[in-house]
């Protein structure tokens, strides 16, 4: 994985870049692995487990992650140009577990999702991947990540209710979190200041 990247600010639900699919990667190159690079230091000064280029921006189908799988096995990656498979509706375990989103800090609500998944893409030098998430935070974070890419945000899978209470959530501590975070420390008490 590339390192050295620098943390940049997290792009919030409500930006019309959050809103769209994305574009497909057509080049590997030096530009990609620097942005690979600021990701994986995006997700970890926000303490996330994926993050997706839009998030920071970026109009380009690629996301990065390091979380664990049902097993507890770490597992990180980067996966450009996705394509998700879900087992049929018939065979589907879901997962009502809480989730939440660095677009939209500090909120969580619990949200159904099928508890095994199945990511194919290229990572950023092109070489194909696959991820198989079979329960614990990996499937849910691939098909979160991926939601992303095309412009779908988790609150999009949720009841309104459900939708207006991260709303309302993340509205209450909105102070923690300052435009510019995690590229700057989240607010966490007036000692801070």
């Amino acid at each position: 994985m590339p390192s050295g990247g620098t943390a940049r600010p997290i792009t919030r639900w409500g930006e019309p870049v959050m809103h769209r699919k994305l574009r497909p990667v057509t080049e590997y190159d030096a530009d990609l692995e620097t942005l690979v690079a600021d990701m994986f230091a995006t997700m970890y000064a926000a303490d996330g487990a994926g993050l997706a280029a839009n998030q920071i921006g970026v109009d380009l189908q690629v996301f990065v992650f390091d979380c664990t799988d049902g097993d507890n096995k770490r597992v990180a990656g980067v996966v450009c140009n996705p394509e998700l498979t879900l087992p049929s509706t018939g065979d589907r375990n879901l997962d009502d577990s809480e989730e939440g989103c660095l677009s939209l800090p500090g909120a969580y609500t619990w949200c159904a999702r099928p508890d095994w998944a199945r990511v194919d893409g290229t990572d950023h030098t092109g070489a194909p991947v696959t991820y198989i998430g079979e329960g614990g935070t990996l499937a849910r974070c691939l098909q979160h990540e991926t939601d992303h890419l095309m412009g779908t945000v988790f609150g999009d899978r949720v009841p309104a209710r459900a939708r207006k209470k991260l709303y309302k959530q993340a509205e209450a501590i909105a102070d923690d979190y300052p435009g510019d975070w995690p590229a700057v420390a989240r607010i966490t008490s007036a000692h801070d200041l």
